[in-house]
């Protein structure tokens, strides 16, 4: 091996992302309930800690406005996009005119166990009351136990690769 290969490379924000969109994953908006209305958002990471209990967990920045509401209502639900609802990753993911509470004009919605905005007909829904939250690097990572789940037979998932849905 040369020195260049043993060097370690400069990786900034931009780069970063290229890197994470390398992988492909369900297209998830994140939600949640309480006092000031539902918030959500476009889900970057969101996945499974473990089986044994049922845990999720979710990646959240700071700034993000939808983390102060997940962490008053103690919930959230992760929402797996199907195709059929592509449209809805625009606006929860921070583009056009629709904010907040508004985001939920858009789709049917309703609630599982914990009281969590739910999509209907999403390719699956995963519903969670919080367990822990760290914060790291102005982000916080919110553990969920997993108190319900729904899904929709039939659909096919929306996926994300490379900054594009699929």
């Amino acid at each position: 091996m040369t020195e260049t290969a043993n060097a370690e490379r400069v990786i900034d924000i931009r780069t970063f992302w290229q890197a994470v969109g390398l992988r492909a994953v369900g297209t998830a908006i994140v939600t949640a309930e309480a006092k000031d209305g539902p918030r959500g958002f476009l889900a970057l990471s969101a996945t499974h800690l473990c089986a044994e209990p049922p845990m999720m967990m979710v990646s959240v920045d700071k700034k993000t406005s939808a983390l102060q509401t997940m962490l008053d209502g103690n919930h959230f639900a992760i929402n797996y996009l199907s195709t059929a609802q592509a449209d809805l990753a625009g606006p929860f993911g921070g583009k056009g005119d629709l904010k907040g509470a508004d985001r939920f004009s858009v789709g049917s919605w309703t609630t599982l166990a914990s009281g969590a905005p739910v999509l209907e007909g999403a390719a699956g829904v995963i519903d969670c009351r919080i367990e822990e939250v760290i914060e790291r690097f102005g982000t916080a990572i919110v553990i969920g136990r997993v108190l319900d789940f729904s899904s929709t037979p039939d659909t096919t998932p929306l996926v994300s690769f490379r900054g594009k849905t699929l």
